[in-house]
């Protein structure tokens, strides 16, 4: 089984948001059976000893003494215990409700520090994880590229397969913001559940804000912290379009 229009993503998303959310209608059931029929072909393995970065914005101090008198404090990164999420009062995210934890991490350094949406000058705690053993995750933005695909008819079952798939990735991509309302994640955070339910490690996802992959790892000790490190800000950049829509101009 495969899914019913190209389109489908953006059905369950808004089925689920505004109808509908734990107790699914048929279509919603029938969509998340296509991710269960489609996904086996993008799953990444993650070998082990593969390197993954989490970051956070802020440092510790250690309080520098002479003579038993404080003269100064040296920044320092924050320590594991504050580099992992909290097992027991998790915050809401993309990919997990509210009090159930999952572990976001990135595939490079530089992506960790872009998702923590830093400032000029601000100091960062980057934290540097291993996986002791092989991880498999789905990876959303298998097979296909940024460019999301409009149709004016149904195409083909491929075609439809991977507009959907690149609405997944998407969908996952989008910045968490203060300002979302949390109903907004309610289509993710199912999908990232069904995901778990069978049996999968986590999932990757394009970085809307840096070059590599964000994962959400299900198990918070998959991975064992290594070391932590400081970097400064020093630069941000900007890049703008135009974002009116065709039919209002």
């Amino acid at each position: 089984m495969s899914f019913d229009s190209w389109n489908s993503y953006m059905q369950f998303s808004c089925s689920v948001r505004n109808k509908s959310r734990y107790i699914l209608d048929e279509d919603a059931q029938n969509f998340l059976q296509g991710i269960k029929d489609t996904c086996k072909s993008r799953v990444e393995v993650i070998k082990p000893n593969s390197e993954m970065w989490r970051a956070q914005m802020g440092h510790d101090r250690l309080k520098l003494l002479q003579d038993d008198v404080h003269v100064d404090d040296i920044l320092i990164p924050y320590p594991e215990k504050r580099m992992r999420p909290l097992p027991d009062s998790a915050s809401e995210g993309r990919a997990n409700p509210k009090g159930i934890p999952c572990l976001y991490v990135a595939s490079q350094k530089e992506t960790a520090m872009s998702e923590s949406r830093p400032w000029l000058g601000s100091i960062i705690s980057v934290a540097r994880f291993t996986n002791s053993k092989e991880l498999r995750v789905i990876d959303f933005s298998r097979h296909h590229t940024n460019k999301l695909p409009i149709y004016l008819s149904e195409p083909d079952e491929a075609k439809r397969i991977e507009a959907v798939w690149t609405n997944l990735d998407k969908a996952f991509s989008q910045p968490v913001t203060n300002s979302d309302q949390k109903s907004d994640y309610a289509p993710t955070q199912i999908i990232a559940e069904l995901v778990k339910s069978l049996g999968y490690d986590g999932i990757a996802f394009r970085s809307s804000l840096g070059q590599g992959h964000n994962l959400a790892l299900f198990d918070l000790n998959s991975v064992n912290f290594k070391d932590s490190s400081l970097f400064r800000v020093n630069d941000v950049q900007f890049s703008f379009e135009s974002s009116n829509d065709e039919r209002y101009i």
